[in-house]
């Protein structure tokens, strides 16, 4: 799928036709056209503007006039399904009202908290509310995905595995995070642990779909065993699917028998065997995302909802804050 952005707000909307026709036609190959739509996608986080497509003979075809999710106020969504994952990790898929999609921008996430304010709260009586991002695209109609793992002295995520299906959540969004550009770099590496897979998921899988990138990704992805891989499946099919253009390396703390991969902590020597050099400057960035320990080690502590200073093995490593961004 080829997405493009414009604001209609400033083209107008046989402008904005005449380009998309026009990236479309550079952008084909010899092979039949895709019947997919071409999305075309109002500019703003708030989700202002029109939203339509053009389908596979040209007319322009209306589909929703805005995201159904809201940056500025919390809004219940129904819980529709769980899809238990392994033994602490469930899918919790949500409505959306009218079978609209997400359209959510990459990257970016959401902040969820309780529908009833008095039913999740900390020590000192405020709501507790924790940030979480999609794995479902922003072009899926009708649902919003999270992948949420259940931690036993984390209140919110035992609140979330708490609910049943037709039980609400309280959601608010998105909230962007970094504004990941198509072939912005040549390499990008992505390194992650448990759960904080999930916005690296996000940017490799939205990178990976568009039929013109040509930037190449590592994951490097952390666990304590092999049952703690989230998305193994989901990685694997892109691995095989891309195989020139995304290498996959787990490593973890207590592999099984025969293991061969990258065992331990994520170290200076495994970031230098799987990871693009420094010496790359702008074209190459680097992703991290996991547990505040290994962030820390890694890329240096975050500062609250800023990102510090640099630190860490990736400082040593000579990698400057312009290269690295940390969830």
């Amino acid at each position: 799928m080829l997405s493009f952005a414009a604001s209609t707000r400033h083209v107008t909307r046989s402008q904005l036709l005449r380009a998309a026709r026009r990236s479309y036609a550079t952008e084909s190959t010899s092979k039949k056209p895709s019947n997919l739509p071409l999305y075309l996608m109002g500019a703003g986080v708030a989700g202002l503007g029109t939203y339509f497509y053009l389908n596979s003979t040209g007319k322009s075809v209306i589909t929703q006039e805005k995201s159904p999710l809201d940056p500025e106020n919390f809004k219940d969504f129904k819980l529709k399904k769980i899809v238990p994952y392994n033994h602490n990790t469930s899918e919790f898929i949500f409505e959306l009202p009218n079978n609209e999609a997400s359209l959510l921008p990459v990257a970016s996430c959401l902040v969820v908290r309780s529908s009833d304010p008095e039913a999740l709260k900390d020590e000192k009586g405020k709501p507790i509310i924790r940030p979480y991002t999609p794995i479902s695209p922003p072009e899926k109609q009708g649902e919003l995905t999270l992948l949420i793992k259940k931690y036993d002295n984390g209140n919110a995520s035992k609140h979330i595995h708490g609910l049943k299906e037709g039980d609400t959540l309280a959601i608010k969004g998105p909230i962007p995070k970094f504004p990941y550009k198509v072939n912005e770099f040549e390499e990008v590496a992505l390194i992650g642990g448990g759960s904080g897979i999930t916005p690296l998921y996000q940017i490799v899988t939205h990178a990976l779909s568009n039929a013109s990138n040509r930037t190449k990704f590592t994951l490097l992805f952390s666990n304590v065993t092999e049952a703690d891989i989230l998305l193994k499946s989901e990685l694997e099919a892109l691995q095989k699917k891309y195989p020139t253009k995304f290498n996959l390396v787990y490593m973890l703390d207590k592999p099984p028998a025969g293991w061969t991969g990258p065992t331990g902590y994520i170290s200076k020597e495994v970031l230098q065997q799987h990871v693009a050099p420094a010496s790359l400057n702008e074209r190459v960035k680097v992703f991290v995302c996991g547990p505040p320990g290994q962030v820390a080690a890694v890329a240096g502590k975050k500062a609250g909802m800023k990102q510090g200073e640099l630190g860490g093995i990736l400082k040593e490593l000579g990698y400057t804050e312009d290269q690295v961004y940390k969830f």
